[in-house]
């Protein structure tokens, strides 16, 4: 069982652990029921679908390496709210970060909250950000935004965890190269311990 908190669990069997590239999973999730998308939100997005129609989970947990100024490199983050950091159609007249005629407001929240873990909120986007100065999300991603967002329309729970990897500043590319391995095993004490 993955214990969430005191509330809520979840069967391994029945859980649907997402990841964008396999160096974040390592060897710990190889007997797990895995999903590596491919880096990106149309990636994220086209293969989580495919996977929640194929196999029906009952919980899907997203697990990835991530980048941040608020937090400190080796710390794992609990995401429960997500903003599309690439969405900008202020010159139609919408909010920034908010998707034209979707009834979705800019910041998504959906995410459960895993006991003894700070939470965040995560900017996804399509590019690999070097230049964190924005206030209004805490960590930099680049596809928990379209997973949250399809298993909140799927109606499956959802649990985020980010290792931060980098301070998604100008040393980010470096520091993300050697952190990123380090992730599958901090996630295993987690969820697994």
């Amino acid at each position: 069982m993955i214990k969430i908190n005191d509330e809520q669990q979840f069967p391994i069997e029945d859980t649907l652990f997402v990841f964008a590239l396999d160096s974040e999973a390592g060897k710990v999730f190889n007997d797990k029921n895995k999903l590596i998308t491919g880096i990106g939100k149309v990636n994220a997005a086209m293969e989580l679908t495919k996977e929640i129609h194929r196999a029906k989970p009952k919980l899907i947990v997203n697990l990835g390496s991530a980048g941040s100024k608020n937090f400190h490199k080796g710390d794992v983050v609990c995401c429960t709210k997500f903003i599309q950091r690439d969405m900008d159609v202020r010159g139609l007249g919408f909010q920034l970060y908010e998707t034209p005629l979707s009834g979705i407001p800019p910041v998504l929240e959906y995410g459960l909250k895993k006991n003894d873990l700070p939470e965040g909120i995560c900017g996804s986007g399509d590019s690999f950000e070097m230049n964190h100065s924005e206030t209004v999300y805490n960590i930099v991603d680049m596809e928990a935004y379209p997973l949250a967002l399809i298993a909140m329309k799927e109606e499956i729970p959802f649990l985020c965890l980010k290792y931060i990897s980098d301070d998604a500043g100008s040393e980010a590319a470096d520091d993300w190269a050697v952190q990123v391995h380090l992730a599958s095993e901090a996630f295993n004490k987690i969820l697994f311990s």
